[in-house]
């Protein structure tokens, strides 16, 4: 049996016991399942197929002369394997995910059932636009409650995801300098702000300089206006950031940076902290993306589809990217096409629109529009701001139950938002977040973020959401502090965790930079064994 570059040995069944006491591997219901490779086999196939006729057609040449290689299963294997499969999985229907700043929460029901509809479910980007009216008036609906909401000019709903939201921010502000003139080079991120705010202002061709925090986690005020000047182009700003701290010089800075010529842009991932409650544009905000994944409980992970809509200030919103979404004076919101463009930013612009083109081919991701107008209209104005109550309630919650077995760097900032920040301070010699991490796999839990943000060493950060029960905190906070505790005392079993999980800690490292993605027949043990030859070279 080979093993593989991660150091995982599969499992297959052999006499006698295995590492799990049984035979099998399994451990009860929790059944041990080998690759699709291992259990089928490439010379049979479950179902009966006539072989196909040699084509002498224009594409014969592109016909496939070797086998495909791909083990043949019967019916009920198939759905035995990949039901086994899932139920190795972890998700937001098992439990409690306290990954921060992810905001990974319930998906209702009702927004799947609204997705599916007939309309929007089957709806073609290649469709006649007359024939998809009325999926046109929901991303409408869905642009005017997200203008109302963070009290912004207008909006760019076709941004994919964050990052890519991010991008259209500062693509905008990057038009409107160089619509007046401005070669302006420099774009200021706190140390406080998302990861991926460097990297979208050097992808558009920014320098980036960093902006410290104070020892209250929070970005250092005159740090920045010490720094701004006419090189300054936008600073990027998380906020709520991500030590889970509100920023209260927020406005302070915008005035700040609009004094020196540049803009604001806020990362919006962490919206879901002041949804209802702060309207960025009110803080002087310029642009702003809004992942509908994690305020408006699409479903997240898996690499998409996603959804990242930009809204814009009125100082931005002539350089948004089409289709584009604004308010007029009368209060009225537009779809704004090419045809459109013009007459609209003749009227509420006082000239032409200067987009800086498009950042997709078609509108965005219609299964996340639906899913979010649906949340949306189903919480109102007032739930949307109970949402915000309730998850900065859970955090703190966290925060305050777990300070006095865990490091908490900022527990003397006072409250926290939407997530609890912890440090590793405290923790035995030899003994870390990982550790920790692996350990509170076996209790049942994903973990938490860790490593991140970078300003606190071993940091361990926690959003528990609205959507989490007292109940359900209370049984996870208990498992921390169990794991916690032996994280202090230096308990030697935390280095080999999990132990009860169906695969046991690999090198994610070795796995990451040398990913095995292709299975190869088993090489005899008999041919692994090495010459003395080989010995002696080695």
């Amino acid at each position: 049996m080979t093993i593989n570059q991660s150091g995982w040995k599969p499992t297959t069944p052999v006499a006698g016991a295995t590492d799990t006491g049984t035979v099998t591997g399994n451990r009860a219901l929790m059944l041990e399942e080998a690759l699709i490779f291992e259990i089928g086999d490439t010379q049979t196939t479950g179902v009966d197929i006539a072989p196909a006729d040699k084509s002498t057609g224009g594409i014969a040449s592109l016909l496939r002369s070797d086998p495909i290689g791909l083990p043949g299963l019967s019916e009920p294997e198939t759905v035995r394997h990949y039901t086994r499969l899932s139920r190795q999985n972890y998700a937001i229907d098992l439990g409690l995910f306290p990954l921060g700043s992810c905001t990974m929460k319930h998906n209702p029901r009702l927004n799947e059932k609204m997705a599916r509809l007939p309309g929007f479910a089957d709806i073609h980007p290649l469709a006649p636009r007359e024939t998809v009216q009325g999926a046109l008036e929901l991303i409408n609906e869905l642009a005017f409650w997200l203008i109302d909401l963070t009290g912004m000019h207008g909006v760019a709903m076709s941004p994919k995801a964050g990052a890519h939201g991010e991008l259209c921010g500062i693509l905008c502000i990057r038009a409107a300098l160089e619509a007046r003139g401005d070669a302006r080079s420099v774009v200021l991120v706190p140390e406080s702000a998302h990861g991926t705010n460097p990297a979208t202002a050097a992808f558009a061709g920014y320098k980036v300089e960093n902006i410290p925090a104070t020892p209250e986690g929070r970005v250092d005020l005159e740090a920045l206006k010490a720094r701004l000047g006419p090189d300054v182009a936008a600073v990027m700003i998380t906020n709520p950031n991500t030590c889970g701290l509100f920023e209260p010089d927020m406005k302070a800075i915008s005035d700040a940076v609009h004094a020196a010529g540049g803009f604001v842009y806020c990362d919006g991932a962490n919206f879901n902290a002041i949804v209802g409650k702060v309207r960025p544009g009110d803080l002087g905000v310029d642009a702003m993306h809004i992942n509908l994944h994690k305020t408006f409980s699409t479903p997240h992970g898996g690499g998409g589809p996603g959804s990242g809509p930009v809204v814009l200030s009125e100082a931005l919103s002539p350089f948004a990217p089409l289709p584009y979404t604004a308010r007029t004076a009368d209060g009225v919101v537009h779809l704004i096409e090419e045809e459109q463009a013009d007459a609209f930013a003749e009227e509420h612009f006082g000239g032409k629109l200067q987009s800086f083109g498009r950042m997709t081919a078609f509108h965005g991701q219609m299964g996340m529009f639906t899913r979010a107008l649906s949340y949306i209209l189903s919480h109102g104005a007032d739930g949307l701001k109970q949402v915000a109550e309730d998850a900065v309630l859970n955090a703190n919650y966290i925060l305050r139950s777990l300070e006095d077995v865990l490091d908490a760097p900022f527990a003397h900032s006072g409250p926290c938002m939407h997530e609890a920040l912890f440090s590793d301070k405290g923790f035995a010699d030899g003994v870390s977040t990982l550790d920790l991490a692996k350990a509170l796999i076996d209790e049942g839990f994903h973990p938490m973020t860790m490593y991140f943000p970078l300003v606190v060493h071993g940091a361990m950060l926690v959003e528990p959401t609205e959507t989490e029960s007292k109940a359900a905190l209370d049984q996870f906070i208990m498992a921390l502090r169990s794991v916690a505790e032996r994280c202090k005392e230096g308990d030697e079993s935390l280095k080999s965790a999990p132990h009860h999980a169906p695969r046991r800690r690999l090198d994610e490292t070795l796995a990451a930079r040398k990913p095995v993605v292709a299975w190869k027949e088993p090489v005899p043990a008999a041919a692994e064994a090495p010459t003395p030859s080989e010995v002696g070279d080695r």
